[in-house]
């Protein structure tokens, strides 16, 4: 067994918890029952690594195996790395019989056309998701193992998902790569990312109601206690108003956990309003911006704000919009004046 592949594959357990080796040992496959039985699992991780690599030695593994091994610990530790959404299109709107083999078969070549020294592993999974591990070289450099794209790939849908490696100048050649292989002539990136894979599905493929889900907000009851000579009318307002934005939020956003969302961006166009009398602009054109937005968790974020007394309710549509408008790039044409009558550029 070659060094480097030995190398890779302790790194690689190293990043496992230790209560989770063997469980991820065994869904590799690589290794009979047999050998697993011999490992002591309650020693440190380095030990244990040491302990399989030699086994490893015995079945001669090579970097196909070690890429397999990688493929399994992202499935299960997805979160770890940042993905990406872009939408595939047709010049038709035709369905096509999907053939894994085929498709394989057309992504490897139009990839190693490009670039000789890569590598690309395969792995299917239940939900009818193909993912695709490529680890990077270059015409005089073998791939470089521990900088891979990852692509994650569903059978007759034309999302895919991409975790990309640092090196963007291979961008092009992956989404060649993916648009030959499943007959489709257009891709693009939809400005929308997370590391919640899961997420990203949920939005793209809508596996939510119309409105956003997110948790159920408890009724108002019991919560405030008011001074005892508080005005009765202003204390009624206070609970009239904190009810219609539970009201509002609940329409806008819906109930059920959110997707989490860490970052979408769109391009506005609207129309600069100013003072006719003070002349700033000699022609009415539209005014364009990039808007983005950055968050821990950006939907639940959104949430929040009009019950914290940051915005009113019900949100503007520019906020509530983001994952409504997935499926056009965040492309949005706002027809209303984004600035109001006193407005003046400097």
């Amino acid at each position: 067994m070659d060094e480097t592949v030995a190398e890779y594959i302790r790194r690689t357990l190293l990043k496992i918890p230790r209560d989770e080796i063997k469980m991820m040992l065994q869904k590799w496959g690589f290794l009979s029952e047999a050998q697993l039985e011999t490992l002591n699992f309650h020693q440190i991780k380095d030990n244990i690594s040491q302990e399989v690599v030699q086994l490893c030695e015995e079945n001669s593994a090579d970097i196909k195996q070690a890429a397999a091994l990688d493929i399994i610990y992202n499935h299960i530790y997805q979160n770890k790395r940042m993905w990406s959404v872009y939408q595939m299109k047709k010049s038709g709107e035709e369905l096509e019989y999907f053939d894994i083999a085929d498709f394989k078969k057309k992504f490897k070549r139009r990839l190693r056309s490009a670039l000789q020294n890569v590598t690309i592993n395969f792995k299917e999974y239940e939900d009818n998701a193909i993912w695709i591990r490529v680890a990077w070289g270059t015409p005089y450099k073998k791939p470089n193992q521990y900088k891979p794209s990852y692509v994650v790939y569903h059978s007759q849908t034309p999302y895919v998902f991409i975790s990309a490696s640092v090196l963007k100048s291979n961008m092009p050649l992956l989404c060649q790569a993916l648009l030959v292989a499943s007959n489709y002539h257009d891709i693009r990136e939809m400005e929308l990312r997370s590391h919640s894979l899961n997420s990203l599905k949920d939005i793209v493929f809508k596996r939510y109601s119309q409105n956003f889900q997110t948790y159920t907000t408890k009724p108002l009851q019991g919560g405030d206690v008011e001074p005892e000579n508080a005005d009765i009318r202003i204390v009624k307002e206070n609970r009239s108003e904190k009810e219609r934005t539970h009201r509002l939020n609940q329409e806008v956003f819906g109930s059920g956990p959110q997707p989490k969302l860490e970052f979408a961006q769109y391009k506005l166009e609207t129309m600069f309003k100013s003072d006719p009398k003070m002349d700033v602009l000699d022609k009415k054109e539209p005014f364009r911006c990039l808007v983005k937005f950055s968050s821990p968790h950006l939907l639940e974020s959104l949430k929040s704000l009009a019950p914290a007394g940051m915005a009113d309710a019900p949100l503007s549509p520019l906020l509530t919009c983001i994952p409504h408008k997935a499926r056009n790039y965040f492309k949005i044409r706002e027809k209303k004046d984004l600035f109001p009558e006193s407005f003046v550029s400097p």
